[in-house]
């Protein structure tokens, strides 16, 4: 995989920005937050070739560093003093401290040789510990499974960072959690931040785990909600001939790059007025540039609307009439292979998960994937040079979406995963010129959130393959370190925003949208991170006498009531998130109640609320939420009778003045 690191190739960075430094100019490319070991990458002849264009007027001061740094503050990007035989860093770590060597210098062709063996030296020696762990697990099933340690290992900043991909070049491993590019499957031996295909992260596991099931005692096939969205009637609208207003298309296509393309950051805005005048020379009737336009009308009508689940019972959706007409369009970008029909398929998704209609939009999330891995598959990219960052960021919308889905239903993998090694992160848009560029565009290229999202979601997507895949917790004493891995890259995820998307902790609600979407976020992969230390002591409260069993609980449990506690802040992700936040919320009001009928867990988690009376007000402003949202899915119905009946036989449980729920 080539580095799809954007900026100007230096030879140092600067060591401390303040945002106006961090950020670029409204609508240019994200350059000095989030990025790669570019010490690592330059090769001292003043240009990287591993680095795309960018940035150009930009001036990166020297970073003051020591001349030569050990491995392991290059991996934590500290300052290094140098010392030895240990730097100060690894002595107070206890860490090995091992510094490079000063290199000779090699050519291009003497790299890309070293790299290679590099990457099958990994590759043996992963294969050789594999088949350790399988001799250790087969002699000593009791021993801790070095296959989590070796995962972790994988995690850890002091593991081993260069790696290659299939083409030879140097790929710079993501660190921390933070954003980047990572370390290939072959050195790791398997991507663990891809969603497994069996795991028990779903809410509806919840279901089974003690004192819980006591709440719910109804038994539910694991793919009930997979059924009912299969069952329920499919939208009447589209089998009607669509009729459109373009009387208001510029408040609509302003909305769209204002309220949405921040999620998604799909729609050039330098290209866009380009698209729309072709579409119109079509009369919106035919063509992808007509499917795409009408697909941004509908997503700026709908960001207009407020949240779906307010509108009046009966009213038809904002921007369903352009959505229908786009519809119509569909079938003609199903038999094309190209980065445009993607693009269509990936908004009409967008439009059905506004609409919480998951499985329509799984379905329309498959035809891009097939269309993307298509274009991406051996033995050469189909991809034209000037579509690249457009597939780029139709692919990691594709991922996230399908990540998103597989957390929670069990669905076939789209196999789109499998070229996540390959394709580079985004960018930026290129457009022809400053002026041209300042005249013709619509919006800002927004980068910053969508970054930010696929970190987020990757380091998901590890919690779910080391925590909760193949049915089966990691238990203490493995559970600790792993524990402890995974939260320390949840942190630097977060000491990596840029300062306007960094949230605050404080326990008042967010005004800004982007930064509530990406604290709710937070506080669930917190969540599920801590969740396993919640079922050790449900299902033995022995364990709660260990303090770091304890700790694990307390954190579970604190971002679960943070997560919770404005309800009204689940309002912001609206548009991509509705049925997402929905099944999310009903997780963790079923884990804050079981904690409450645990004798072991009710005080770690009074404790975190003023009053048992502010506790049960939580509670009810989730079933209240979710029984507005009831009506958009059949899934979401299910989920908030579950935690009505949860309720009602909790507080029944502990004899609490029932209220009328």
């Amino acid at each position: 995989m080539v580095s799809r690191q954007k900026g100007k190739s230096s030879g140092a960075s600067a060591s401390a920005a303040s945002p106006a430094d961090q950020l670029s100019p409204s609508g240019t490319t994200p350059r000095n937050v989030f990025r790669t070991e570019e010490d690592d990458l330059d090769d001292g002849s003043g240009s990287n070739p591993l680095k795309r264009r960018f940035d150009d007027g930009v001036v990166d001061y020297p970073r003051r560093r020591a001349t030569i740094a050990c491995e392991v503050c290059r991996s934590r990007k500290s300052r290094c003093d140098g010392n030895r035989p240990k730097c100060k860093l690894c002595a107070e770590l206890g860490a090995n401290c091992v510094y490079r060597e000063p290199g000779v210098k090699l050519d291009a062709g003497d790299k890309m040789i070293m790299e290679q063996l590099n990457r099958i030296e990994g590759m043996l020696q992963t294969n050789m510990s594999q088949q350790a762990v399988r001799g250790s697990i087969a002699t000593n099933p009791s021993q801790p499974s070095p296959a989590i340690s070796s995962a972790a290992a994988v995690l850890s900043p002091d593991g081993p960072f260069p790696t290659t991909n299939s083409s030879g070049k140097a790929v710079p491993i993501i660190l921390n959690g933070g954003l980047g590019t990572w370390a290939s499957s072959a050195a790791a031996g398997t991507n663990i931040s891809t969603m497994p295909k069996c795991h028990t992260n779903a809410a509806f596991h919840l279901l089974q785990w003690p004192l819980i099931r006591d709440l719910v005692p109804r038994q539910y096939d694991p793919q009930i909600l997979v059924q009912l969205e299969m069952e329920r009637e499919p939208l009447h609208s589209l089998a009607k001939t669509p009729a459109v207003d373009l009387s208001n298309t510029q408040a609509y296509i302003e909305a769209y790059f204002a309220k949405v393309n921040v999620w998604y950051a799909c729609v050039n805005p330098y290209t866009w007025k380009v698209q729309y005048r072709a579409a119109l020379s079509n009369g919106f009737r035919e063509g992808p540039e007509s499917c795409i336009v009408l697909l941004v009308l509908a997503l700026g009508q709908a960001s207009l609307g407020g949240h779906i689940a307010s509108l009046p019972r009966g009213d038809d959706p904002p921007g369903l009439p352009y959505f229908t007409a786009a519809w119509s369009l569909l079938p003609g970008m199903l038999t094309a292979n190209n980065a445009v029909a993607a693009q269509c398929h990936l908004l009409a998704a967008a439009y059905l998960f506004y609409l919480a209609r998951p499985l329509e939009a799984w379905s329309l999330l498959g035809s891009a994937s097939a269309k993307l891995q298509l274009l991406l598959m051996a033995p050469a990219s189909r991809v034209p040079p000037g579509q690249m960052e457009l597939v780029e960021r139709i692919y990691w919308n594709t991922l996230l979406f399908e990540s998103d889905l597989l957390a929670e239903l069990d669905l076939p993998h789209s196999g789109v995963a499998q070229f996540e090694e390959q394709v580079g992160l985004p960018g930026g848009f290129a457009s022809d010129g400053e002026d041209d560029e300042q005249q013709d565009r619509v919006g800002a290229d927004e980068l910053w959130y969508f970054l930010a999202e696929i970190a987020l979601r990757r380091l998901l997507n590890r919690v779910s393959t080391l925590l909760y895949s193949d049915d089966a917790f990691v238990r203490p004493p493995n559970l600790g370190h792993m524990v402890k891995e995974l939260d320390y890259q949840l942190t630097q995820w977060y000491e990596s925003l840029p300062p306007p998307l960094q949230f605050s902790f404080a326990r008042v609600p967010l005004q800004d949208p982007v930064q509530t979407v990406l604290k709710l976020r937070y506080y669930a992969c917190k969540v599920i991170i801590y969740r396993p230390y919640i079922h050790c002591v449900l299902e033995d409260a022995r364990g709660f006498a260990e303090p770091v069993v304890r700790e694990g609980c307390l954190k579970c449990l604190d971002a679960s009531v943070r997560q919770l506690e404005h309800i009204s802040e689940h309002h912001a992700g609206h548009m991509p998130y509705t049925w997402q936040g929905a099944l999310s919320m009903a997780s963790q009001s079923l884990l804050i109640m079981g904690a409450t009928m645990s004798p072991s867990l009710q005080g770690l988690v009074l404790g975190l609320v003023p009053n048992r009376a502010a506790l049960d007000r939580i509670i009810q402003d989730v079933i209240d939420e979710l029984g507005r949202y009831a009506v958009l899915a059949p899934s979401i119905n299910l989920a908030a009778d579950i935690v009505k009946e949860a309720e009602l036989r909790r507080r029944a449980f502990l004899s609490v003045e029932p209220q009328t729920l």
